[in-house]
Order: C-alpha cells, then sequence, then structure tokens
C-alpha cells in the first residue's frame, strides 16, 4: 500500500535532517514556499474585496487612523494605489476620512464598524479553511505544529527585519 502523500514527503527531506541541523538557507526557502502555499489555499475575501483592499482595510483596522501615505508605505505600494483603494473602502462605506488635525493637506483614514466587521468575517474565514486543512493531519503531525506556533509567533511578531523591509502587511 502506498504512503500518504504527506508521509512521502515527510520522507523526502534531504537526509532527513532534524531541525537543529537543517541549514537556515534551505528552511527559509521551504518556508517562504509553505507559507505562500497555504495562503493561496486559504485566502478568503470578504465583502467582495480583493486581496489589497482587505489588506489595507486590515492594516487600517489594526494601525489606524492613518494617513493615506503611511498606509501606501505599510502596504508596499505606490501612493496612486492606496488612494484607489481608500477611495473604494469609502465608497463601500468601509472606512471613513477625517481631516489630519496635524496637516491640514492630509486626512486620515479610519475603519467603519462595517469595516471592522469585514475583517472580523474574512480572518474567521480563513481560520475556517486552515481547519479544515489540520483535520488532514494525524495527531502527531497536529502536535508539530502546535509546538511550531510559539515560535512562528515570535518571527511573525517580534523579530526585527532589516532596515527597509517592510513587516507591517495585513495577517
Amino acid at each position: 500500500m502506498p504512503a500518504p502523500l504527506h508521509q512521502e514527503r515527510r520522507d523526502a527531506t534531504p537526509g532527513g535532517a532534524s531541525p537543529a541541523g537543517a541549514d537556515r538557507a534551505e528552511t527559509a526557502a521551504r518556508l517562504a514556499v509553505v507559507v505562500g502555499r497555504i495562503n493561496r489555499r486559504i485566502r478568503a475575501v470578504g465583502e467582495g474585496l480583493t486581496q489589497a483592499q482587505l489588506s489595507a482595510l486590515s492594516s487600517i483596522v489594526r494601525k489606524g487612523p492613518l494617513r493615506p501615505g503611511d498606509l501606501a508605505r505599510i502596504e508596499s505600494v505606490a501612493a496612486p494605489s492606496a488612494t484607489r483603494v481608500v477611495a473604494e473602502l469609502e465608497s463601500r462605506g468601509l472606512i471613513e476620512r477625517e481631516p489630519d488635525p496635524a496637516d491640514g493637506r492630509s486626512s486620515l483614514v479610519s475603519a467603519t464598524n462595517a469595516g471592522q466587521a469585514a475583517v472580523r468575517a474574512a480572518r474567521a474565514e480563513r481560520a475556517k479553511r486552515i481547519s479544515v486543512l489540520l483535520a488532514g493531519l494525524d495527531d502527531d503531525e497536529l502536535a508539530t505544529v502546535v509546538a511550531a506556533l510559539d515560535a512562528l509567533e515570535i518571527v511573525a511578531v517580534h523579530v526585527p527585519l532589516p532596515p527597509g523591509a517592510e513587516a507591517d502587511r495585513a495577517e
């Protein structure tokens, strides 16, 4: 009887290297691929939003109120792109603008209750999709994922990136 697909992949690990002996560059490359694949599989877009709109809205919910230029930096997009996203989110009633008291030429954007609800709904949908993926793991594999969460949370939140690298993308 053939081994389950996840068993074949585990057995295919070069040399069966333990995490302690794993090459950091190879680990980084594998993690980047895995995170990208999982992200594509669980992508949930609420309220008919694009990924860019949902990412921007999540940033506004998490860090707002923000100037559109600050949002552009957080999202790693050009100012005109951020302006278009802000206009679309505002037209849907998901954010609101108010004059920036520190700079009359700019405005601050904040999430409305509907915008906050849209982000919560999208996160819940992503969690549901992850649950489906985790259901395909056996108990030992799930325990391994659970054990890795503390380290991944540290990397996601506390380990600083080198200067110039963007770390504030929406979750």
